[in-house]
């Protein structure tokens, strides 16, 4: 019996995962960190993005691993077959979406919060404070009160989607998470633009609202929803019996970056009994900058705000938030009492509000330590500049397709997105996209307005420069050349040195 013990013992004691050998460990782990560095430091050596070769693709089509592999052999792998096919979002010509090039600062705070790996979920311990911070700082830069409450989460559609249910507890009341959205739930309507996101209807959708319960407003001249348009569809739902309860406004359109006038539908909204939601997946942090910050006028009037630190934040994916203005209401939308969950007087179970009562999850990520550092090391200040920069480049953009004939300017530019096209049909300007891409000189994409194909350049990173920009335009203008005289080409990128 005791032999039985002492084998069961050792079995127990060999599971462990932590390293064999911690110096050899050290050794490896330091060499990985200095790699992904001279990786960002160096970015601009490397292709924006290259396709992923078929027989590295095939490579991970392998069998699930059943024996330990040597961790230097992983790494290897990860070097040679991930790292060099990843979106390039990092690369200063990654212009195709709106997504934040991240900074050293933040994948060195992703490290720390990996090696404390808290649950951000409940419980009395200092990760949660730190978040709680971040909600108090993004309180006061929107002008919120101190009842207000926030949170964060995956991304901006998450976002969306949570105040989507906050209003619709708002207005059947807590008993509608029990018993269903019954027959009043039904009858409620909500209200965004043709130019939103198409989260917000997916939202609608999963709230068991229905996205035909989601009317989608004309927009203006300028892409913004048609205040009066949205004022009577409103009068003609109420006429008919429906229930309008919320309003999804865009600070930064998908498309074109478009700002709704904010003011204006708050104002709206206070009339009609309507919560009013901002979708400011990238277009709220415009509030960082002195001078862009005019054009979210009554953002501050909100009900709730959605918005990405990973994109204008600079923050490493992801880092999404939603904030609250009434933080009972937030709370009512998702607390749910359990014994497991039980709040103590004192000890790690004690506190108030856990984060868990303000969203869908339990089990959640420490994303506020790599928010927390940038907002920190850098300052407000340094990152608005970041956000005022890229929206003068895309000035600069446009001002360069304004002075090409053979280029077109197709919308507005607003913020940090310019929409424009090589003269000729669409079949060529999409062939132009891909050919721009896999030449690895810049990644633009594309997207459709007023059907026409349109080349699309969302500026967000905080590397890019002008220099960045004319060797998009440049490479926009070779292909289109290639591309109008007919015919297949060998897509080529000019050395890397002359990016």
């Amino acid at each position: 019996m005791n032999e039985i013990i002492r084998n069961t013992q050792s079995a127990v004691t060999n599971t462990s995962l932590d390293p064999q050998d911690w110096s050899e460990f050290r050794t490896l782990a330091h060499r990985m960190l200095d790699e992904t560095i001279d990786g960002i430091a160096n970015v601009r050596a490397r292709p924006v993005w290259q396709p992923i070769p078929e027989d590295v693709r095939t490579a991970f089509k392998a069998d699930l691993p059943r024996e330990a592999s040597d961790l230097a052999e992983v790494y290897r792998e990860f070097a040679e077959h991930v790292a060099p096919y990843a979106t390039g979002n990092v690369h200063p010509g990654f212009m195709g979406w709106v997504h934040g090039g991240g900074t050293a600062v933040g994948m060195l705070a992703e490290m720390l919060a990996a090696g404390l790996n808290a649950n951000l979920g409940g419980r009395d311990h200092m990760p949660i404070e730190v978040e709680r911070q971040i909600v108090d700082w993004m309180r006061r830069l929107f002008a919120f009160p101190d009842g207000a409450s926030g949170i964060f989460v995956t991304g901006t559609s998450m976002a969306n989607l949570m105040a989507v249910l906050v209003a619709r507890t708002s207005v059947l009341g807590t008993l509608a998470r029990q018993h269903g959205i019954g027959n009043d739930g039904a009858l409620l309507t909500a209200y965004t633009s043709r130019a939103a996101h198409g989260c917000v209807s997916r939202a609608m959708d999963i709230a068991g609202l229905g996205t035909d319960a989601l009317r989608r407003i004309d927009v203006d001249a300028d892409h913004r929803i048609d205040v009066a348009a949205l004022r009577a569809q409103i009068a003609v739902d109420r006429e008919v019996g429906f229930k309008p309860f919320l309003v999804v406004a865009s600070a930064g359109t998908v498309d074109i970056g478009a700002i709704d006038d904010l003011r204006a539908i708050a104002e709206l909204c206070r009339e009609e009994g309507i919560w009013f939601h901002v979708d400011g997946a990238f277009g709220a942090l415009a509030i960082l900058s002195p001078e862009l910050a005019p054009l979210l006028g009554g953002i501050e009037l909100a009900d709730s705000i959605a918005l990405d630190f990973h994109k204008w934040g600079q923050v490493p994916y992801d880092a999404g938030f939603l904030l609250v203005r009434d933080g009972e209401r937030h709370r009512q939308a998702f607390a749910q009492p359990a014994a497991y969950l039980r709040r103590e007087a004192r000890g790690l179970a004690a506190g108030a509000v856990w984060p868990c009562d303000l969203g869908p999850d339990l089990s959640r990520g420490f994303r506020a330590l790599k928010t927390w550092f940038t907002l920190k090391t850098f300052g407000t200040d340094r990152l608005g500049a970041v956000v005022t920069r890229s929206c003068a480049l895309a000035k600069y953009l446009e001002a360069r397709v304004l002075a090409e004939p053979r280029l077109e300017l197709l919308a507005p530019v607003n913020l940090n997105i310019v929409c424009f096209r090589y003269r000729a049909d669409d079949a060529v300007n999409r062939e132009i996209v891909a050919d721009v891409q896999e030449s690895g000189i810049a990644a633009p994409s594309s997207t459709t307005l007023d059907g026409r194909l349109a080349i699309r350049a969302a500026i967000v990173n905080h590397r890019t420069e002008e220099a960045d920009v004319d060797a998009l335009l440049a490479a926009v203008l070779e292909f289109g050349e290639r591309r109008s005289r007919g015919g297949l080409i060998e897509v080529e990128a000019p050395p890397l040195a002359a990016q």
